[in-house]
């Protein structure tokens, strides 16, 4: 069994729970006993400024969404770029942190690269691998720019299963050396 914690799990265009139809989940653990995600294009209607204000907390100036991790409650997660306050790197320059005190810092941290995740995507022991045995799901290489990229929340479903395909078809290929319209070759 290989464990796919740092790849991402890509929804299927069969996978109809709704919970995670045209989702893109970055793994953040993976193992026998079980797995761990968030949902990375799926925003609340909330900004991190609107949350830390019904928290009480100290005014914050970001109107950045907070997004939606997974149907799982649970504390808020930072996705962030600063290695300092990492509790765990999850790929190259993305690291996670979910202690109140590093997330507090986090969004008071100007100019950082951040996104936070109310909920996650959780999986019992198991319970992934089925479905990914059925083709509930795809999984791919994740980067940076996944996770804090400014593709468009819902285009990044398809630009990434668009990157699998590209992978599939001409293996080892860059999509930069690729003609803007392979028709005219």
């Amino acid at each position: 069994m290989s464990f796919i914690g740092g790849k991402l799990l890509v929804a299927s265009r069969t996978l109809r729970d709704p919970n995670f139809a045209r989702t893109v989940v970055l793994m953040l653990e993976h193992a026998e006993e079980g797995a761990l995600g968030v949902v990375l294009n799926r925003p609340s209607p909330k900004t991190v400024c609107e949350v830390w204000e019904s928290l009480g907390e100290q005014f914050v100036d970001n109107d950045e969404f907070v997004y939606l991790g997974g149907p799982v409650p649970g504390p808020l997660i930072a996705l962030h770029a600063i290695q300092e306050l990492g509790e765990k790197q999850i790929i190259p320059g993305v690291y996670m942190s979910v202690q109140r005190e590093v997330i507090e810092q986090l969004v008071h941290t100007p100019d950082t690269r951040l996104r936070l995740f109310s909920g996650h995507s959780g999986w019992g022991g198991g319970q992934l691998e089925d479905e990914l045995e059925v083709g509930g799901w795809h999984v791919a290489d994740a980067v940076t720019d996944d996770v804090f990229g400014d593709t468009e929340f819902d285009h990044l479903w398809s630009q990434v299963l668009k990157r699998i395909a590209l992978n599939i078809m001409l293996p080892g290929v860059s999509p930069d050396d690729l003609p803007p319209d392979p028709s005219m070759n």
